[in-house]
């Protein structure tokens, strides 16, 4: 982590701007505050990505957030797409002061499967970086040369040591950005299916047809989907790792519908929280 952290500041100070990948779905719980902390005279735009998965509204409460209230240049897109990709890197490359017969030098940084590679492969057409639904993909920083005079660095995906609040922690792992050996699967069940419950609890009954109501609370939802997808062990007990696993795949790969897992005023909120404590 150390060295990956150093190399990273290093290779920052070398480059003209960062395109910061964010997962549209969190981009709060996704932005590393070690990366926020470097590069702040370098040309900076925030990227959504998975904006085909995230809730198109809460979306553009967080595009609208991160412009006015921070000031900061921010677009969202889908990185398979490679019209929107190269629309964003135009849209960094153009806050860079330069002159233009020399190369821009872009680095993308981002935490573990927030889809730094898939971007880089889509604005490059061809496959030059290792990809996967899985986290630290990324192993060394790679350089690649694209048109317009530009060469653009992908680097490992880095996660801080502590994750606080646990609420974090846990919006990460159901995004799939944490190891799934790091946190128990029925607890990111749990609290995923909490917040699917509060605010998109349409979405769910769309999904689980089986569903003849609207689920008690995430426990009820799990047990529901171990009965009917046949997750038991003997006797008919339900295997709820199982069930958990189910579910939160089809949370990740957009099965049960765009949503988003906080917004801005998640966001605030947690901030008057901590400026009463």
């Amino acid at each position: 982590m150390l060295e990956t952290k150093n190399q990273l500041k290093s290779s920052i100070s070398k480059v003209d701007a960062i395109l910061e990948i964010l997962d549209a779905r969190l981009p709060a719980a996704s932005a590393n505050p070690f990366v926020n902390k470097l590069g702040q005279d370098k040309a900076w735009l925030k990227v959504l990505n998975k904006a085909d998965l995230a809730d198109p509204a809460t979306t553009m409460d967080w595009l609208e957030y991160f412009r006015t209230d921070q000031n900061t240049s921010a677009t969202a897109i889908c990185g398979t797409q490679a019209g929107q990709a190269t629309k964003a890197l135009n849209e960094c490359v153009s806050q860079i002061r330069r002159n233009k017969a020399r190369k821009a030098k872009v680095m993308v940084v981002g935490i573990p499967n927030t889809g730094k590679s898939t971007i880089l492969n889509t604005l490059a057409g061809k496959k030059v970086a290792k990809t996967g639904n899985v986290p630290a993909v990324t192993r060394h920083q790679q350089r690649t040369s694209l048109k317009n005079n530009i060469d653009i660095y992908d680097t490992p995906g880095i996660l801080w040591p502590v994750i606080e609040p646990k609420e974090r922690a846990l919006t990460l792992a159901a995004s799939g950005a944490i190891s799934d050996t790091a946190i128990d699967y029925y607890e990111i069940a749990f609290f995923a299916g909490q917040l699917l419950l509060e605010r998109y609890p349409e979405k769910l009954l769309e999904r689980y047809t089986f569903l003849d109501r609207r689920p008690q609370d995430a426990s009820d939802l799990i047990d529901a989907i171990g009965k009917a997808r046949g997750c038991l062990k003997k006797g008919g007990v339900i295997n709820y790792q199982k069930a958990s696993e189910l579910m939160i795949r089809d949370l990740r790969s957009g099965k049960i519908g765009q949503i988003s897992f906080e917004t801005p005023k998640d966001i605030e909120s947690t901030n008057d929280t901590s400026q009463n404590n």
